[in-house]
């Protein structure tokens, strides 16, 4: 299925409020309420829409810490990998996990109740022989900029 430019506008709209009504959608995108609720419905079942979640606001609930970790792994065989998506797949605090290039292997965020529960987690994962060469830990002090939607019409221009 091809996106055309009002797809792509009601993608952005709704990443940025999915709780808004299919009429105030309709308006921003500059559609009838109908013809709209029919593409939206097509967006969703071309699994365009993956799903609809509440953005929670940490800060309202307690203290978190929020810890960007770089990983190397020793062997770098699809089965080293595999092992290792593996084991931090199964940790809720690992909120991301990112192959990337460079010097090291993966770039993963972990959100905890604090740096202990985040050192127990990594001596966890090194204990489980996973892999682990080495990791390096940045402690987030301050998020000033935490976009929760994508730049879509920057990034699909039609």
């Amino acid at each position: 299925m091809k996106l055309d430019r009002t797809d792509i506008k009601l993608l952005y709209e709704l990443q940025k409020n999915g709780r808004m009504t299919n009429v105030e959608l309709a308006d921003l995108v500059h559609l009838s309420p109908s013809p709209c609720l029919m593409r939206v419905k097509r967006l969703q079942q071309e699994g365009f829409i993956s799903g609809y979640s509440a953005q929670i606001n940490l800060a309202k609930l307690g203290p978190v810490l929020t810890v960007f970790t770089e990983v190397t792994l020793k062997n770098h065989r699809q089965m080293d990998f595999a092992r290792f998506l593996t084991a931090v797949g199964k940790f809720e605090q690992v909120i991301e996990c990112h192959l990337v290039s460079g010097g090291y292997d993966y770039l993963m965020k972990f959100v905890t109740s604090g740096i202990a529960e985040y050192q127990e987690i990594m001596e966890r994962l090194t204990d489980m022989d996973i892999g682990i060469d080495k990791y390096f830990s940045f402690v987030v002090l301050k998020s000033p900029i935490v976009k929760p939607h994508m730049p879509l019409p920057s990034l699909f221009p039609l």
